[in-house]
């Protein structure tokens, strides 16, 4: 990745999450752990490599992405409305009466979102079926899904693993967003996320272990996962919880926090500087 790409994504992941914060705070709380532990992930996805056309987001041939942990609907809809799918102004709507942006991700009710969330584990299952769908019509495209790591103690995912690698779905490339975190507390202390790379391995798929945070490595494992045919692709994302919102970063309970109006200024300047420094 050369330094001028690199430097546009680090700036968009920057307003992003500046966005993801006004978006949670004009509701006055949200999942901003999980929000902002995938901003590079979808940053990457939809400002570098996705076939997406926001005055089409329904055209057939586009790549899609299915939000499988939907509750970290925030930092992708401030993502779409910097890519132009619906008005920034939207994003003051959050989980309000009549909005667009519910909680969770909802296809029917927001432009550029394609998969329903709700249950986790469910989602993984759906990017399956939609890029068997895909192949099936002939259709040249990919299908990206983000699954979280809590989300990843469903037997769900284990069996759509499993149909993927038996369907050589070499279309589908999915990220597991390990930021050691869940709803109850850590990952560790409730059903531990040992041997990821190796249990998506012996299911069929072509895996990667990397650096979430990361632009570079996020870049490469794409292209990797994109020159090996006949698997499935899971890239594995060490990642943090709560990342770039600083007060939440290192805090246990910090899958649902209230985030106020001034709660949202001081760590949003709090956030600006941090990244200026580290130019």
């Amino acid at each position: 990745m050369d330094n001028s790409t690199l430097k546009m994504l680090k700036k968009e992941a920057l307003e992003t999450r500046i966005k993801t914060i006004e978006c949670i705070s004009s509701f006055g709380s949200g999942h901003i752990g999980g929000a902002m532990s995938i901003v590079e992930i979808i940053t990457y996805l939809y400002f570098k490599e996705m076939n997406i056309d926001p005055s089409d987001p329904g055209k057939a041939d586009r790549d899609r992405l299915v939000l499988s942990k939907g509750h970290s609907g925030p930092s992708l809809y401030a993502t779409l409305a910097r890519k132009g799918f619906f008005p920034l102004e939207w994003l003051s709507t959050l989980n309000k009466g009549g909005t667009a942006l519910p909680s969770h991700v909802d296809m029917t009710k927001t432009p550029g979102i394609d998969f329903t969330a709700g249950s986790l584990g469910q989602g993984i299952s759906a990017a399956v079926g939609i890029a068997l769908g895909l192949r099936i019509q002939g259709i040249d495209a990919y299908t990206y899904s983000i699954v979280g790591d809590g989300e990843s103690q469903e037997g769900e995912v284990w069996e759509a693993a499993e149909l993927a690698g038996a369907q050589k779905l070499d279309h589908l490339i999915a990220f597991t967003d390990l930021n050691g975190q869940q709803l109850d507390g850590y990952t560790e202390d409730i059903i531990p996320m040992h041997h990821l790379k190796e249990r998506y391995e012996s299911f069929g798929w072509d895996a990667y272990e990397i650096n979430g945070h990361d632009f570079a490595q996020i870049d490469e494992a794409v292209k990797q996962a994109k020159a090996k045919p006949g698997k499935p692709h899971m890239i594995i994302c060490h990642t943090q919880k709560s990342h770039g919102y600083i007060p939440g970063e290192g805090v246990k309970s910090n899958h649902s926090m209230t985030v106020n109006a001034e709660q949202a200024k001081e760590a949003i300047d709090e956030l600006v500087k941090r990244e200026g420094e580290n130019e």
